[in-house]
């Protein structure tokens, strides 16, 4: 039987759209939703002998711990040059650098962690970018124009954290949201197109507060995130004293979680799932679990965990485990009961990511893993070395069937289509 004209047009329509349609961005830090997850699939199960096939590497980042965002096949991350640091826009296909812009002068720590620590966060063509030393920007993703500039400790008294600023900016809506740390301005919100404030928060204290051990409301290292519960949308941050959930259009604080108190930088972004907020310091770590319902919260459990627990490594979510690093082990844990269900050497200290049913597990010493996740026991698919002598400390990024990897001053590509 003949199938009609009109029937046969729409299939070919139907297989042209499936072959243009557009791979998972990562636009942000730690992906599109903020997670430690990308929304790839059709990705390699395991690697090859050697590693998935290098498509491209490129030197001359700088010092620096960004993560590279990769949206419309551009990609774009943050390093430092002599005096300034800058931010780059690459051919994510090729790694032919497309533009560069300052960002803000140098910065340079003590243990000589120089550079950027901020993603890239991109959105409505707009690169927001954050500096070591407080210089919030937005540039142009098209042509590297500047478009505003401000720097969080002259514009909001922010105090520079021990670490350098390392959050990275949230786009919410029309708003852009970041952690100055100033007196009455732990969190802002700016006009994402003009940079004009639009709220500041962070001394008023809603009902349901829990006081910190400290008053102070310093920036920490932790990004913020927006959630919906209940029916209601929430910014949650993790300032250095205290967690605070508050209201994007206004600011007003809702309620502040103070038992999670880490005087060394507050590192670990808030995992939310299903109503849930996982919450922990980094070193000397505190950690606990909330509830949300709406713009109420009750404490699930809280917990002492003990020295440098999470270092810098920010957990993700796989169904209902927690994968994360405990100094130098990776670790499950059942996300809602906070129980340790088992740990590994693995790669040593590290970062991680996920995609498409593994685990991508970067190593400081530069070995690079691939994990099938599991709450039984810990299963190691491949694992390759990379060859660079400098301490990788950027989370892997996956999108548009690559693996970006960045280690400090190169960056590197690889292919992990399957074929």
């Amino acid at each position: 039987m003949k199938r009609p004209k009109i029937a046969i047009v729409l299939i070919a329509l139907t297989a042209l759209v499936a072959l243009q349609a557009p791979a998972a961005d990562w636009p942000q830090f730690r992906g599109a939703n903020r997670d430690g997850i990308s929304g790839e699939t059709g990705l390699l199960a395991s690697w090859p002998p050697g590693g998935p096939r290098l498509v491209w590497k490129i030197s001359g980042l700088g010092p620096g711990y960004s993560q590279p965002s990769v949206v419309g096949g551009r990609l774009y991350t943050q390093g430092q040059r002599g005096d300034k640091q800058y931010v780059f826009a690459f051919d994510a296909a090729t790694g032919k650098k497309l533009w560069e812009a300052p960002a803000g002068p140098d910065f340079h720590h003590k243990q000589a962690l120089d550079g950027p620590r901020g993603t890239p966060t991109i959105d409505s063509g707009r690169v927001f970018t954050l500096s070591a030393e407080g210089t919030l920007q937005s540039t142009d993703a098209a042509t590297g124009r500047v478009q505003w500039s401000q720097n969080l400790i002259k514009q909001y008294g922010g105090e520079d954290p021990d670490w350098g600023f390392s959050e990275s900016p949230l786009v919410e809506g029309n708003l852009l949201i970041a952690m100055p740390g100033g007196p009455g301005a732990a969190v802002i919100a700016l006009d994402k197109t003009t940079g004009n404030l639009k709220w500041k928060t962070g001394s008023e204290a809603g009902s349901g507060q829990q006081k910190s051990k400290i008053g102070s409301e310093a920036a920490g290292c932790a990004s913020a995130i927006a959630v919906d519960s209940g029916g209601s949308r929430l910014l949650l941050a993790l300032t250095r004293p205290e967690l605070l959930a508050m209201r994007p259009e206004t600011g007003e604080v809702l309620w502040r979680y103070g038992k999670i108190f880490d005087r060394f930088g507050a590192i670990v972004t808030p995992v939310f799932n299903d109503n849930r907020v996982f919450v922990a310091g980094s070193f000397d770590s505190d950690e606990a679990l909330l509830r949300l319902d709406g713009p109420k919260m009750t404490e699930v459990y809280s917990r002492h965990e003990g020295t440098q627990y999470f270092y810098y490594a920010v957990p993700v979510l796989v169904r209902d485990t927690l994968y994360s690093f405990a100094n130098a082990f990776l670790t499950a844990k059942d996300f809602a009961t906070g129980k340790i269900l088992w740990k590994d050497r693995s790669v040593g200290k590290g970062s991680l990511s996920y995609a498409d049913g593994r685990l991508y597990i970067l190593g400081e010493d530069g070995a690079l893993a691939l994990i099938d996740p599991s709450p039984q026991a810990y299963r190691e698919v491949s694992r390759f070395e990379l060859g660079t002598s400098a301490v990788a400390r950027t989370p892997p990024v996956i999108a548009d069937g690559k693996l970006f990897v960045r280690v400090q001053d190169e960056l590197l590509c690889y292919d992990i289509r399957k074929k």
